[in-house]
Order: C-alpha cells, then structure tokens, then sequence
C-alpha cells in the first residue's frame, strides 16, 4: 500500500539558535513518505547559511525564500501552494517533532471519517536551552488527560476558547485549499484557521505527545494585548469572521463568551478602539451583562484601568 505524502512546511524567521534541532527532528521522522519544505521569512541573522548548509547535506530538502519579510501566513501560504502533499504540517523551526509524530498522526486519520479535517495532540513545552517547563495538557496520576480536548464537531468549543497546541495540527490538505491556505491580512493564523476550518471539518484529538513546543523568554504572545499591535485587530477581525459563521444559539453563547474575554482584555491593556468594537458585537448577540455595561461605559471614557489588569497577573502568576 502506497503512504501518503505529508509535507512538513518548516517556517523559519531567526531560528538561527534553534533551526539544526529543528531540521533534525524532520530528518528524523520514522514516517518514510515526507516532502520537507523550508520557508525563510527572510531572515536577519544567520539562518539562511544554516539552511543553505542543510540542503547541500539533505538533497531532499526544499527552500524557498520570501523575498522579503512577509509575515508567517504569507510565508506558511508560499510553502502550502509549492507543496504536493496529502497532509500538512506547520512546522516553526524553533520547535521539535518527536520522531513517531507524522507516523501516528497518519495512523490517527485511518481510524476516523473523510469529514475529519486536523488531528491534535498534547505537547511538551520547552525554553530556549531545550530544558523541559511541562506539558500542554492536564492529567490525573494515571496518566489520563484531564484538561479540555474534544474530537468531532468543535466548532463552537473552538469559537468560545482556546485549547489546542497549534504546532500539534496534522492538516488534511482539502481543508486548506478549501479555505484558500492563511488568511494573509492576518498578523497570526491559528485562531482564524480554527473558526474556518472547523465549520466544516471535525478535528480529533489524538491522545500523545507529538511535538516540543518551544516558549521563548519574549514570546510575540506576551504582546498580545500591548496597544496597537496588530495581534489584538487580528483577533477582532476573526471574531467577526466568527459572527457570520455561527448558526445556532449554543454557538451564539459560545462566541458571546469569547468576545466578553476579548473586550475585557482590550479595555484592561487600554485599548479602546478595539473594546468597544467588541462590546458591538456582544450587543448584537445578547443585552450586555450589568458588568459589560459598566465596562462600556469606563471604556467610552477612556478611564484607564491598566494597573488593575498588572496587579492581577503579578498576584496571581507571581510576576
């Protein structure tokens, strides 16, 4: 029986630090059926010569330069449409796969329906040096996951939180040319991928640790809610993505619950514009909560309510 192809689409943007245990980690893979495509985002350090050293050594290796610095859906988009495979990976290569990790993710999608578009898996988190910091999902003492993750229809799990490691998604390559790959107005991919994908595929989620997923001392995540960055507008276009995706009210609820997160976020990091966008949406949803009308209201003015949000997080993460 003939294997099918899955392309590893290793993205890369001054991994130079981390890209050898990167490109590793592929090579590595018992699954004998892989098309490794490497994307440099143009890169200001010395990733390129590392890459350049790795396709000299492994003629199997395919690189393709950005151009210019595009972004990391413009750059996952380059990599998807030049690539021929039956499954894909996301892969940023300053993360690790674990070696069996293409072979049980394929074994995962023979168990499940043609309607099954992404399998997920649990995660080990890392730091820079590659020292272990723990595990995305939660267990009891036999070893049995605890945390949040659901197969099948997650559509409006997927709409209301967040729950799944995005380097663990093993794509089926429909989905992503049903959706027309990465949304490239986008400063990030997963949650948007999430609410698209999920209207019309099931996910499953597959009980193993596949992947290292490495947290960088200044992760792009941390500036997440900083003013004006991108991120945040990211976050409310897709929220209004979401809007005309949901169909039903438990998915009404679920989208509800995600934009009274978002607005506290945004109204609590200052940034107002955004907030009050999606105190809108709430609104067309539902009749603001008393909370949410008050909140509206400080946000009209602006009264700036930052510090509440530090002492918080210092209180409760101890930083």
């Amino acid at each position: 029986m003939t294997l099918p192809l899955v392309s590893v689409i290793c993205l890369c943007y001054n991994h130079e630090r981390f890209i050898a245990e990167a490109l590793d980690s592929v090579l590595a893979q018992t699954y004998p059926n892989l098309e490794i495509i490497i994307v440099d985002d143009c890169s200001t350090d010395n990733s390129v010569a590392l890459i350049e050293a790795y396709c000299r050594k492994h003629p199997q290796l395919r690189f393709i330069s950005t151009g210019h610095n595009r972004g990391n859906c413009a750059a996952f988009n380059m990599g998807f449409r030049a690539s021929s495979g039956a499954f894909l990976i996301d892969f940023a290569t300053d993360d690790v796969l674990l070696p069996d990790r293409i072979e049980k993710q394929v074994a995962a999608f023979t168990t499940v329906s043609a309607d099954y578009g992404v399998v997920y898996s649990d995660a080990e988190y890392i730091d820079d040096d590659s020292r272990h910091l723990g595990y995305h999902c939660q267990r009891d003492a036999q070893g049995n996951v605890t945390s949040f993750a659901p197969s099948g229809d997650i559509f409006s799990y997927l709409v209301a939180r967040y729950f799944i490691c995005p380097p663990t998604m093993f794509i089926r390559r429909e989905v992503l040319e049903e959706l027309n790959g990465y949304d490239e107005t986008l400063a990030y991919e997963d949650f948007d991928f999430w609410v698209r994908s999920s209207r019309h595929y099931k996910y499953y989620f597959l009980d193993e640790v596949t992947t290292k997923r490495r947290v960088h001392a200044h992760a792009m995540s941390r500036g997440w809610y900083r003013r004006g960055n991108r991120l945040l507008g990211s976050t409310v276009k897709v929220c209004e993505k979401a809007m005309a995706l949901v169909q039903t009210p438990e998915e009404e609820a679920a989208l509800a619950q995600r934009l009274q997160y978002e607005a506290r976020q945004a109204y609590f990091t200052g940034n107002f514009t955004e907030a009050e966008i999606l105190l809108n949406m709430l609104q067309l949803l539902q009749p603001l909560p008393p909370l949410y009308r008050v909140l509206r209201l400080f946000n009209k003015y602006k009264i700036n309510l930052s510090s509440v949000r530090h002492i918080y997080y210092r209180l409760k993460y101890k930083r």
